[in-house]
């Protein structure tokens, strides 16, 4: 059984096309699965994952919050990973991230922006949810001693009784020491004394001018 040309020749052109189509798939493959941009951001960082991208070009990646930076122009490789941390805000705050791919004509290139909610406080327990404090001593407990007095008092004690005076109908108390008469009575026994004497020596001197 003799098959015809034309028949080989629809066969072939069926198998090349299978494989152009083959070929093709791949083709528009490629460029879905590179160039992986992934970010995520929270009320506190920011999470940035890069991936599929060419490495021997100077891809950049920027991050801004508001309009400031929050990281510089950074460049990178086939892969970027980061996580950066918000500064603190009380209000909703808008997170940026541009890439740029230097590859061809920077076709996957990313310009996008987040924005970053307030954190919540965490709350504060309340006193039934707290350890129990120690009790305080009372105040009262401890009495100080009554501090002393600067300056002695001078003036002796109203209630103090004052020593009794003399009355004036009284009798004197006995002298019990020397009185003013000593001194005369002293020189009158010495003026007897010198007289006695004088008289003595006038009698010897008599009797010796007799004899």
């Amino acid at each position: 059984m003799t098959i015809p040309r034309r028949s080989w020749r629809g066969a072939g052109a069926l198998v090349a096309a299978a494989v152009v189509g083959l070929t093709g798939g791949v083709l528009s493959a490629g460029p879905a699965t590179a160039h992986t941009p992934a970010w995520a951001v929270t009320c506190s960082e920011v999470s940035i994952d890069l991936t599929n991208y060419t490495s021997d070009v100077p891809n950049t990646v920027t991050v801004s919050v508001d309009g400031k930076d929050l990281l510089p122009t950074e460049t990178f490789g086939s892969e970027f990973h980061r996580k950066l941390t918000l500064p603190e805000h009380d209000k909703l705050v808008t997170v940026r991230l541009v890439v740029k791919d230097a590859d061809g004509d920077g076709e996957h290139s990313i310009d996008k922006t987040k924005t970053a909610a307030v954190c919540e406080e965490s709350p504060v327990p309340t006193p039934s949810e707290s350890t129990p404090s120690e009790p305080v001593p009372s105040e009262t407990a401890v009495t100080e001693p009554p501090a002393p007095s600067a300056t002695p008092s001078a003036e002796p004690s109203e209630s103090a009784p004052a020593a009794p005076a003399p009355s004036p109908g009284s009798p004197d108390l006995a002298e019990t020491g020397s009185s003013s008469a000593t001194p005369v009575i002293g020189g009158a026994a010495v003026a007897v004394l010198l007289a006695g004497g004088g008289i003595l020596w006038a009698v010897r001197k008599r009797r010796t001018d007799q004899n």
